[in-house]
């Protein structure tokens, strides 16, 4: 989800601005859209299609259905994942936590152990996802499987490690006919392709 810089509300232009942690956040609190912040840099993110909110708010909804007797809990996009060894702050579509969530430090906006990860993915963001945004991920000692879901076509990529954190193998399978289920190893739980595109025409 990253395209480029941007310079937020009363900020002067300046290719150069580097902006903390705390600057960031201070921003983004009253920012009318959100930014991912990559060691320095604030990113303006793109806006979402409907077929995009549709998948993510679909999917997110059969996963706290499933999840809601259990110990796992599941979050939309708008809790920001930190990422600290690449001091990165960025959102997420979906994701799930096992147990309570870690916050970063004394903020509840920021969290750092995600156990699944969601992604729809854009024409401008697909490469991202899938490289240099995937790899920040996987420095999260939590984080052990990652769904990567078209928007335009039944295809979900899936990711798994059951090794986490003590090795960086992931296994990864492809799912392209809308009436399978993806075996969700972490969740011990299926999540049908037809509740992910359950109001998408395809």
């Amino acid at each position: 989800m990253v395209i480029a810089q941007v310079n937020p509300p009363n900020l002067a232009p300046d290719a150069t601005t580097r902006f903390t942690p705390d600057e960031y956040r201070a921003i983004e609190e009253t920012a009318e859209e959100r930014h991912e912040y990559s060691n320095g840099e604030i990113i303006a993110m793109p806006g979402g299609s409907p077929a995009h909110s549709r998948i993510a708010v679909d999917t997110t909804t059969f996963l706290n259905v499933a999840l809601r007797d259990t110990n796992f809990q599941t979050y939309n996009g708008d809790l920001r994942i930190w990422i600290p060894s690449f001091n990165h702050g960025t959102y997420p579509d979906v994701l799930v936590i096992n147990g309570e969530p870690e916050f970063n430090g004394s903020r509840t906006d920021e969290i750092l152990n995600p156990l699944l990860i969601v992604e729809v993915l854009s024409p401008s963001t697909e490469a991202y996802d899938r490289g240099e945004k995937f790899r920040k991920y996987r420095s999260l000692a939590s984080f052990c499987e990652y769904l990567l879901v078209s928007q335009t076509e039944p295809y979900i990529e899936h990711y798994y490690n059951c090794d986490r954190p003590n090795s960086d193998r992931w296994q990864w399978q492809v799912y392209d006919r809308v009436e399978r289920a993806i075996v969700l190893h972490s969740l011990n739980i299926e999540l049908p392709m037809a509740e992910v595109y359950r109001r998408i025409s395809l």
